[in-house]
């Protein structure tokens, strides 16, 4: 069977009325080095503001007792600091992860990016503690759009589970293995990359991340 961080069996499952490929390319952070980036991991970001400080950490409530967090309390505004996994995914593809928001006094965000094709043109599932809300957007040219959205309890200090599936024009979010919203939008339709995102001063772990192909 698979495992959700860690080594994925080549399976065939159904999710979301999707056939999902489940050769999985997961981020298993046990062996990562304390202090660093996640190696075939870069941190760059989308607007202004200090550059995100991004690292692997003890936490015993991860996976694997460690998780990668985003350290910077830089509260500016548009400032929206990325982990970008540099391997491309296909275009039709299921990414997950688990968040943990720690602190922030503008926001306490964290969220994920498929079809990141650079720093201003993706789409983005995130969540806010500080807002009680998960919300659906697509950046194009840096600017945000919301697509969907809703409000429900987002606890910080704990760890909740995020996923945005993306095929075709169809995009499907998840919280906590509850799908929210499905809708549909064309703005980005090629292959590109998978990717943490926070916001201005959160302080927000993730760990480990689940990439599959769609088909």
């Amino acid at each position: 069977m698979t495992k959700f961080f860690g080594l994925a069996l080549a399976v065939l499952a159904v999710a979301g009325g999707w056939q999902v490929l489940a050769v999985a390319q997961t981020l298993d952070l046990s062996d990562a080095a304390m202090g660093s980036i996640p190696a075939g991991f870069s941190a760059m970001q989308t607007g202004p503001g200090d550059p995100g400080r991004w690292e692997v950490i003890p936490d015993v409530e991860a996976a694997g007792g460690r998780a990668v967090v985003q350290s910077s309390v830089d509260p500016t505004d548009g400032r929206f600091p990325l982990l970008i996994r540099m391997a491309t995914a296909p275009a039709d593809v299921s990414a997950r992860t688990r968040f943990k928001a720690i602190s922030g006094k503008v926001d306490q965000a964290g969220g994920l990016a498929v079809r990141l094709l650079d720093t201003n043109n993706y789409y983005l599932v995130r969540a806010n503690a500080l807002e009680g809300n998960v919300r659906l957007y697509k950046v194009i040219a840096g600017r945000r759009e919301q697509i969907a959205g809703a409000d429900m309890p987002v606890t910080a200090g704990i760890w909740h589970e995020l996923g945005l599936s993306v095929r075709g024009h169809r995009l499907i979010a998840t919280f906590d293995g509850h799908e929210l919203f499905s809708v549909n939008d064309g703005a980005i339709t090629t292959p590109g990359k998978v990717a943490f995102w926070t916001k201005a001063d959160s302080v927000t772990r993730f760990d480990g991340l689940d990439v599959r192909s769609l088909e």
